[in-house]
């Protein structure tokens, strides 16, 4: 086979897998390849985009290419731009393409779903975190490093905070909730010191807390005003950090398009949905809201088509690959 020059080399990379896309000049797909998490916190840059680089290799020999043009890489854990600049700078190194664009992966999210790169975009899946851009190039974000940063929700802060409630309200200090006998039922535990006790010790693992976020959007249903209140209050959170990325970016005010992501708005829960479009009516009346649900790499190859100033054609030919 002989060597190919390809256009994009996307990388949709997330903490439990990473999806690459060979993309040429016209916009065909010319080969695909899935690895592992992209976790740098964890295990250091240096062998994260080591990880990272046997996915890039399957798919570069798949397509019989050696580099592209241009790397567009939306990585997870790249929440603040130093992070952005030492993570693009280990990219770039290993010499996959002339130019290396480094993103958090909610820019994926964004770009997937929008005809332009302008609009908003909140992932709600683990954690939360929101993005906007324009085509100038203009931005808007925030840390979504968690508390830290004055982050609430995911699916590990709607876990944590259930658990919260319901332990309260078991031992009598908090209000009365259906929760504290629905979370711990769901492990077939018996009460609520059980299941601190369960998790305390690492009986259940850690990981497991994110079983406990359709128990609570079920219990809200049925009309529990504690579980409601959490749901609400996810709501709330979501709104008030696209209404401001909108702002910054001066779109408050004009119609522009709110990418919904991320596993717990792609549940589609009725109370949660309803909340955010009733609020997102009031503050930004002109905003469309909409789920995603083209996949991330998408997101990452159109911004690199966008990058190679690619034609319109190569840009319709590669969402409809996706489509």
């Amino acid at each position: 086979m002989g060597v190919t020059t390809v256009a994009v080399i996307a990388i949709d990379a997330g903490n439990s897998k990473t999806d690459v896309a060979v993309v040429g000049a016209d916009g065909s797909v010319l080969s695909a390849a899935r690895g592992g998490g992209f976790q740098p916190p964890l295990v250091g840059v240096g062998a994260a985009v080591d990880a990272l680089a046997e996915t890039v290799g399957r798919a570069l020999e798949e397509a019989g290419a050696t580099d592209a043009e241009c790397v567009s890489a939306c990585l997870a854990n790249a929440d603040l731009p130093v992070e952005e600049e030492e993570l693009q700078a280990a990219v770039h190194a290993r010499g996959w393409g002339r130019t290396t664009e480094v993103r958090n992966d909610t820019f994926a999210i964004l770009r997937a779903g929008v005809d332009e790169p302008r609009g908003v975009a909140v992932v709600c899946g683990a954690g939360i975190n929101c993005v906007g851009m324009l085509p100038d190039g203009r931005t808007a974000r925030f840390p979504a490093i968690g508390r830290l940063s004055g982050d609430w929700g995911g699916g590990g802060g709607l876990a944590d905070e259930a658990i919260w409630f319901a332990a309260r309200a078991e031992d009598g200090r908090g209000e009365r909730t259906e929760l504290a006998h629905a979370l711990p039922a769901h492990f077939g535990l018996p009460s609520m010191y059980a299941l601190i006790e369960a998790l305390h010790l690492g009986r259940i693992a850690p990981g497991r807390r994110h079983e406990l976020v359709p128990v609570l959007f079920a219990v809200s249903a049925e009309g529990d005003r504690i579980a409601r209140s959490i749901v609400h209050r996810q709501a709330d959170e979501i709104v008030a950090m696209s209404t401001v990325a909108l702002g910054r970016l001066g779109l408050l005010t004009e119609e522009a398009p709110v990418l919904l992501g991320g596993s717990v708005l792609a549940a589609r829960h009725p109370q949660l949905d309803d909340r955010i479009a009733t609020l997102m009516s009031d503050r930004a009346p002109k905003a469309t809201l909409r789920v995603v649900t083209a996949p991330p790499v998408l997101g990452a190859a159109l911004l690199g088509l966008d990058h190679v100033a690619a034609p319109p054609e190569a840009h319709t030919r590669l969402r409809g690959r996706y489509a």
